[in-house]
């Protein structure tokens, strides 16, 4: 929305500075995004006069001016040739910046003399095109300055051009009247009265105006119109044309310029038809589809079906509320007119621009919204400066439809604005405000203004009163809390818990992935998903058609982008959902990791190896270990089918509870996923982790013991078959209190071992920790348990001590 300063004092009375103006503005909530003013750059010209003007010793077309300043006598020579004695120019000294020529003057020799200053013209000004000479003045006081001059004798080149942004919910502020209105409200001046008119009609209209029955309600609520003959329609007065041409708008002729006018300044779009190319009446209806019109805008545009125009009774001939027919157009040569004034529905505005492709004017105030009150005003305002600016003699106004009523009134609680808000402001104040704005009160009810389609509700009568309050004396105050003491926990233990594997699998130099939570049906059924549970029944694309029932799908297939673009070595995880089902509750927290490549460059030393299911086994652990998984537990062997058989396992509490799984992926898992080489992963399960049942602010005391620990090495004969696990977990349950830890240190298979203990046989051996709490170990206790491990382990798995 634009205007001009000038344009606005002609609804607000007001001393306000234009600084002052544009803070107001924007904080009201009318953003200013941009000023255009002229006086800034020529704020430091004075008015001088030329006491005398003598000719150049060296040069013909040159003179030398002896020119009286505010600082007094000063010799400029001067090449214009109305460079005379006696008359008022504008002085630009040494050292002020020419806008029009883009320098900063200085004292300087021209031909061998001195000249301090210069004597200014309008192009050099920036003010016009003319540069055949300097600039005469009718009168003006030497030392006083050029814009104070300006503003008095020809405002409309110092007047400053003001740009601000409107949100879609204030129509009323596209209008100069509306901003005034609201500017008044602020205290910044005072709202002068509404232009009023009364045209008596001397005629009745030939033209009659209809509206279909399908198009009363959510087409064109109310048209009326009037036919104004014997007009004579020649350019628009000159500070009409300095207004329009000052916000970016070309004038045409004075019938068009009003329209424009009335647009910017009352928000209220007009259209004139030249009533003698109207052909009978005219009528508002919606379109069957097919027919065509050229617009003004010399565009030819096809009607889809149900689209609101205006036809006469041969044809379309607007575009009912957006836009006119180019046949039906004002020119010079217009004697008669048809004024026109409706008031459209919004959405079948939207609707039809967007379809059309046309922006105008009209359409963006008609789409959000008009004061349908204000029509039967606006018809008599634009027919009077008609006939003011043209001449003409009125008819009678038809009316078509009723103007809809918008009269709604809600109830002015004064304590909400403390509750809502948060400022104090007297009621006394709060009631000058909304009636500043235009509200009528009566009592506790507040009658909404017909402009004002914004406000729908009492909450409305609160945002009002503390924006022209303005928001900026609102004291920031701590909310109370809702208990007394030390405020409780935010995050709950399991979103504190992602946090922490999140964290912790990142500091192991992952890179977090962000991926879609659905997948493809071939894809889900990979890793044991792709039921007719976890499908979507509105997909977005056929490659995103169920719930992933693993972040391990969406991690290769990172990977496999990944190195289609050169990047060999990975290592990517992902915390999110995977889901088993299409309920709330049948999905379930992971945290997913995964290797490809080697772990880390290229070598000297050598030690860059390819990654192992060990790598992913161990960042596993880390995850556990770090939110709190009990450290004992078991290594099972895994069953889903996306590991490679033999080289995967379970990290487990037992047969049934698996807090992760790791191991190396499937060839034929990364061969349909399109990754390379080989690749370990690990999946940990969040939830599956016991949490700590009672949380206390101080750890547990510490149990070490000053006794000394005592270790023991056994080996044992097993089938080949035989996990190292069952050996060290039948050990490590002989004596939970007394044995700390047991673990696999020497493996001997293969076909020596085979030889030296028979086919099928090979030796597992262990270290198993014995840590005494409350007496010293004798060698009769050492025995003892040892006896019982050799028992245990033989009973466990069919082996034999090895001699």
């Amino acid at each position: 929305m634009k205007f001009t300063l000038s344009w606005l004092k002609t609804h607000l009375d007001t001393d306000a500075s234009l600084d002052d103006i544009l803070y107001a503005l924007t904080d009201l909530g009318l953003e200013v995004e941009e000023v255009h003013n002229p006086a800034e750059r020529l704020g430091d010209f004075t008015i001088a006069k030329v006491l005398s003007a003598e000719k150049h010793p060296e040069a013909d077309r040159l003179k030398v001016c002896n020119v009286l300043t505010d600082e007094g006598e000063k010799q400029i020579v001067c090449g214009a040739p109305n460079a005379r004695e006696g008359i008022t120019v504008v002085l630009a000294k040494p050292g002020m910046y020419i806008p029009g020529l883009d320098i900063t003057i200085s004292v300087g020799k021209i031909r061998g003399v001195e000249s301090h200053g210069m004597m200014a013209s309008e192009r050099e000004m920036e003010l016009s095109d003319e540069h055949d000479g300097i600039i005469e003045l009718p009168s003006g006081e030497v030392g006083d300055r050029f814009v104070d001059y300006l503003a008095e004798h020809d405002p409309a080149k110092v007047d400053a051009m003001i740009e601000i942004a409107i949100t879609p919910n204030r129509p009323d502020a596209l209008g100069v009247r509306g901003i005034a209105r609201d500017l008044a409200a602020r205290g910044l001046g005072k709202l002068k009265p509404a232009p009023e008119a009364k045209v008596e009609g001397t005629f009745k209209s030939p033209i009659s105006v209809t509206i279909d029955e399908d198009t009363r309600t959510d087409g064109c609520e109310v048209f009326m119109g009037r036919l104004i003959k014997g007009v004579k329609n020649g350019p628009s007065p000159q500070w009409l044309q300095d207004w329009l041409t000052a916000i970016g708008l070309r004038p045409i002729s004075a019938l068009v310029d009003i329209t424009n006018f009335f647009t910017y300044d009352q928000n209220r779009p007009l259209h004139v038809f030249d009533a003698d190319k109207v052909k009978g009446n005219l009528r508002v209806h919606r379109t069957k589809g097919g027919e065509t019109l050229m617009a003004l805008d010399e565009k030819e545009y096809t009607f889809d079906a149900g689209m609101v125009v205006i036809s006469d009774d041969e044809g379309v001939e607007s575009i009912g509320g957006i836009m006119g027919g180019l046949e039906t157009g004002c020119t010079e040569e217009t004697v008669n007119v048809f004024l026109e004034a409706a008031v459209w529905d919004v959405v079948q505005i939207a609707k039809t621009g967007r379809a059309l492709k046309i922006n105008s004017d009209a359409r963006y105030r008609n789409e959000r919204g008009i004061d349908p009150a204000f029509n039967p005003v606006a018809i008599e305002l634009a027919t009077q400066m008609i006939l003011d600016l043209c001449g003409g003699e009125p008819s009678e106004v038809v009316v078509a439809g009723e103007v809809p009523d918008t009269n709604r009134a809600y109830k002015l609680d004064t304590d909400r604005v403390q509750s809502l808000v948060g400022m104090d402001i007297p009621a006394d104040t709060q009631r000058e405000t909304l009636t500043a704005l235009g509200f009528e009160l009566d009592g506790d009810m507040a009658s909404v203004p017909s402009w004002r389609p914004d406000v729908q509700g009492a909450a409305d009568l609160v945002e009002e009163v503390a924006r022209v309050a303005s928001l900026t004396k609102l004291e920031g105050r701590p909310m109370a809390r809702a208990s007394v003491g030390v405020p409780g926990p935010i995050l709950t233990p399991m979103q504190k818990r992602e946090s922490i594997a999140r964290r912790t699998v990142a500091a192991l130099g992952y890179n977090e992935c962000v991926t879609y939570s659905f997948i493809d049906k071939d894809t889900a059924e990979l890793f044991a998903g792709g039921s007719d549970a976890t499908m979507l029944a509105n997909p977005i694309s056929s490659e995103m058609s169920h719930m992933r029932p693993d972040l391990l799908a969406g991690l290769l297939q990172a990977a496999a982008r990944n190195q289609a673009r050169g990047v060999a070595d990975l290592a990517l995880f992902e915390v999110g959902p995977a889901f088993h089902g299409g309920e709330p509750e049948e999905q379930h927290i992971q945290v997913a990791g995964l290797l490809v490549g080697a772990t880390g460059p290229k070598d000297v030393h050598g030690e860059r190896r390819t990654v192992d299911l060990f790598d992913a086994k161990a960042d596993a652990e880390a995850v556990l270990a770090a939110i709190g998984a009990p450290a004992k537990a078991q290594i099972l062997r895994g069953k889903n089918a996306w590991w490679h058989p033999g080289r995967n396992g379970n990290i487990c509490l037992g047969p049934k509870k698996i807090l992760a799984s790791f191991g190396e992926v499937h060839p034929k898992t990364l061969e349909k996923m399109g990754v390379k080489g080989a690749a370990v992963a690990f999946t940990v399960y969040l939830e599956e982790a016991p949490f700590k049942r009672k949380s206390k602010a101080t750890r547990a005391a510490l149990g070490a013991s000053d006794l000394q620990a005592v270790e023991r090495d056994f080996a044992f004969v097993v089938d080949t078959s035989v996990e190292a696990a069952s050996v060290v977990n039948a050990a490590a349950g002989v004596d939970k209190n007394l044995i700390t830890n047991v673990h696999l240190f020497d493996q001997f298979t293969g076909e020596t071992a085979e030889r030296q203990m028979g086919e099928g046989k090979k030796s597992l051996a262990i270290t198993v920790r014995l840590q005494p709490k409350d007496k010293t170990l004798k060698e009769k206790d050492i025995e003892e348990v040892s006896v019982k491990i050799i028992a245990k382990v033989e009973k466990a798995t069919g082996g034999t001590l090895r001699g």
